[in-house]
């Protein structure tokens, strides 16, 4: 489910299905995969151009798990190798020493011929991947870190909402979050045809879901909020044009506009937002839809930080917790609209 790597992304002539056999090695309490809950253990290996990867950085940074799992950074484009990094001053993340994602992958399996995928967490003490399985990583985030959450970390996978969650995440992964994809790497007129109709009618019933309720389950933002937002954020800046999901733009849905800005405005979301590796990663690195590799300047991201009104709605963020306290990854100013 991570963003892979490599120059391929169209399967001519057929529909775009996603490679999910993902390590499924966990981080619990009770380490019965070899790898117990230990703060200072674990490096979290993302991209801030990467949907699948902000999850789990936004999960983090709302849970405050910032001193207990530490993070490194890939820059926005690679190639078919490996997310590289990049933007380290020596090419090298500074922790794990390496140059690309995949040393760590190769380091646990030799000849790993699967996607190297971000997110990915690293052992440090040994440099092998552990999972790449983000689903269950953002999950074991609220679950199984719990001992080391903030005080006043909000509840993301409350036990009594649990099934409501999954049931909605399952649907806006197929038809949204993949949804999109299928649409931007569809071989044929019949796969893109019947993602298109998929992904809007589906965006549909999420703005029915929404147009009373400020958050997609309950009165607090949870998992399900997060994943969707991901893919809400790059819409108009990657998913409207590249991707051809042009029905409308998210800017012209109102009922999804306005949440998605309620959630940008919420801390631990758009402070995670990096628009400019967003760009860059989708229109720079997939070069079978975007053969020149011209990056475009707009949308204007000012509007992000207009009034959404869904206060009105009621609803309580972090439910009786806090927000988090500003962010000590902070996106460099110039990709973001906040300041």
């Amino acid at each position: 489910m991570g963003e892979e790597t490599g120059g391929k992304y169209v399967e001519p002539g057929g529909e775009f299905t996603r490679d999910q056999r993902y390590i499924a090695t966990r981080i619990t309490e009770d380490g019965r995969d070899g790898y117990p809950v230990e703060p200072g253990r674990y490096r979290l290996a993302v991209s801030r151009a990467c949907p699948w990867a902000n999850r789990l950085i936004i999960v983090r940074r709302l849970l405050g798990l910032e001193d207990a799992i530490s993070m490194a950074v890939a820059g926005p484009t690679h190639d078919a190798r490996s997310w590289t990094f990049d933007l380290d001053p020596d090419g090298r993340d500074p922790v794990l020493g390496i140059e690309r994602i995949q040393e760590a992958y190769f380091k646990r399996f030799p000849g790993y011929e699967r996607g190297i995928t971000v997110p990915a967490i690293v052992d440090v003490p040994t440099g092998q991947v552990v999972t790449n399985d983000y689903a269950q990583m953002s999950l074991d985030l609220s679950t199984q870190w719990r001992a080391y959450h903030r005080e006043g970390a909000p509840q993301l996978y409350p036990e009594h909402l649990r099934e409501q969650i999954d049931e909605v995440n399952a649907v806006v992964f197929r038809d949204v979050n993949n949804g999109v994809y299928r649409c931007g790497f569809a071989g044929s007129q019949e796969a893109y045809d019947k993602a298109y109709h998929q992904l809007f009618d589906r965006l549909d019933w999420l703005t029915e879901r929404l147009t009373d309720q400020r958050y997609l389950v309950g009165d607090t933002i949870t998992e399900a909020d997060v994943r969707l937002f991901t893919t809400l954020v790059r819409f108009d800046p990657v998913y409207h044009g590249h991707f051809k999901c042009n029905r409308q733009k998210l800017s012209e849905m109102p009922v999804l506009w306005a949440y998605a800005r309620d959630l940008f405005q919420t801390p631990g979301f758009g402070d995670t937002i990096d628009f400019d590796h967003i760009k860059r990663h989708y229109y720079e690195v997939q070069r079978d839809i975007n053969p020149t590799g011209i990056v475009p300047l707009g949308p204007d991201l000012s509007n992000w930080l207009t009034p959404h009104g869904r206060e009105s709605l009621g609803g309580r963020p972090f439910g009786d917790g806090t927000p988090p306290p500003p962010p000590v990854e902070p996106v460099d100013p110039a990709h973001t609209p906040l300041r």
